[in-house]
């Protein structure tokens, strides 16, 4: 079943939702709305360009990297040592969210418009949604050449769209962030969909219910 949003900073029962994970239309990218979806494992599609209507998204299985999972093959360990990039959070947040709409602009699916970036940024403002960074130093001036965003939720991080303008630097910048989360005690990177990129990289599926428990886990203050 679908259910269609109102005014009301309320979602339905996710668990009522299709097979694909659509349970609800319509609503808002409030702020408030949105920190409620992801604290509940829900998050918001446009699924085509130019589309006014969004969609909310709940999949029952869900696939994420645990940080202490994350594989790094032998080829990104020798990019890694070269020493050619760096990667940082949170230096350059307009500058990845715009890669990441530049570099999906002609995509289908997932379409990244002024209202997502709008939301999205609002977010990142107040210290909700977070920004990995790779930069190329290799010609005397740092320049970004990709990175990835999403919503950072306690000790959760949940991915919302990467980016590459070169071979490799959006499997650098997860890297990059599981290994933090590793020092930090983080608990899982929600990756939202399967790809070939994330299984090979340690996604895995989990159950929703498995999801949320550990989610809330790491909303708890450490002792």
């Amino acid at each position: 079943m679908i259910y269609r949003l109102d005014k009301d900073i309320a979602f339905p029962d996710p668990r009522l939702g299709e097979p694909s994970g659509l349970f609800a239309i319509d609503g808002d990218l409030s702020v408030d709305r949105l920190l409620l979806a992801y604290s509940n494992g829900i998050f918001p599609w446009y699924p085509f360009k130019g589309d006014a209507v969004i969609q909310w998204y709940c999949p029952m299985q869900r696939f994420v990297i645990f940080p202490d999972e994350i594989h790094v093959s032998h080829s990104m360990r020798t990019l890694l040592n070269k020493g050619k990039y760096t990667m940082s959070i949170g230096e350059d947040f307009d500058g990845v969210i715009q890669g990441c709409s530049q570099q999906r602009i002609d995509m289908e699916g997932a379409w990244l418009g002024p209202d997502m970036i709008e939301a999205f940024t609002r977010l990142n403002r107040i210290g909700i949604a977070q920004s990995v960074e790779v930069w190329d130093n290799s010609s005397g001036s740092r320049q970004l050449v990709g990175g990835l965003y999403g919503v950072n939720i306690g000790r959760n991080f949940i991915g919302e769209s990467m980016f590459s303008l070169v071979p490799s630097a959006s499997k650098l910048a997860l890297i990059f962030l599981a290994r933090t989360m590793q020092r930090l005690g983080g608990t899982f990177i929600d990756c939202q969909l399967e790809t070939p990129h994330l299984k090979s990289m340690g996604g895995r599926y989990i159950s929703y219910d498995e999801y949320m428990r550990i989610f809330n886990e790491g909303c708890k203050i450490s002792k």
